[in-house]
């Protein structure tokens, strides 16, 4: 939803080090009424020297900065602008800068190849108390909540020494070779198969195989 021009406009700053980006941001910015463009910074360290002057309601960041990271600037900006929104806006799509950027203080998080009005539409929802992301990102953090399929979980169960024993299983190796590689005995081979055949809920070689194959 957007703004009603007449009302009071939302101030926004870019941080972001492509010249190039930061004049096409400027240009989408200045044709919209209701937005108000009050300052651009190549790099981190401007913007938090002169962002604490400027009252923006949304500053716009990139991560890739030279010298500090875009995360960083959020992180020493944010204490002091309380009321100011941080919106990433990068080509990064990696769940821990993600989980990073909104530890920081980011509200928002867009990938660069959004549209100018998805841009647009982000910087509103983001004023108006909403945490706008790119769809994809949206569902990368969803999908990180999610508990590891089974086969995963069983497999973390598994100690060091099984997991060299299963990987030789993988490779076809007999006990008996097993036992020679891992200098261990016959019978130690026998138990940490047993084992591995508990944690991972199966009842043959090659169905312990297909698991560790496919985690």
């Amino acid at each position: 939803m957007k703004p009603d021009a007449k009302k009071e406009r939302t101030r926004v700053a870019i941080v972001e080090d492509d010249a190039a980006l930061r004049k096409l941001f400027n240009g989408w910015l200045k044709a919209v009424p209701y937005l108000e463009l009050v300052g651009e910074y190549a790099d981190a360290e401007s913007a938090i020297r002169d962002l604490p002057q400027r009252a923006a309601d949304v500053v716009l960041v990139d991560i890739n900065l030279p010298g500090l990271s875009g995360i960083e600037c959020v992180r020493k900006l944010k204490p002091s602008l309380e009321q100011t929104q941080f919106m990433m806006v990068t080509v990064y799509s990696d769940v821990k800068l993600i989980v990073e950027a909104l530890q920081a203080g980011a509200t928002g998080y867009l990938l660069k190849r959004s549209t100018r009005d998805e841009l647009l539409a982000a910087i509103a929802e983001i004023a108006h108390g909403g945490s706008p992301m790119s769809s994809s990102i949206a569902r990368m953090i969803a999908q990180s909540f999610r508990p590891p399929p089974a086969a995963e979980r069983d497999l973390e169960n598994i100690s060091l020494r099984e997991q060299q024993v299963l990987e030789l299983l993988s490779q076809g190796f007999a006990h008996k070779e097993i036992a020679a590689e891992l200098r261990i005995s016959i019978p130690t081979v026998g138990t940490y198969i047993r084992r591995i055949y508990e944690k991972l809920h199966v009842y043959t070689r090659a169905q312990a195989v297909a698991k560790y194959r496919n985690r």
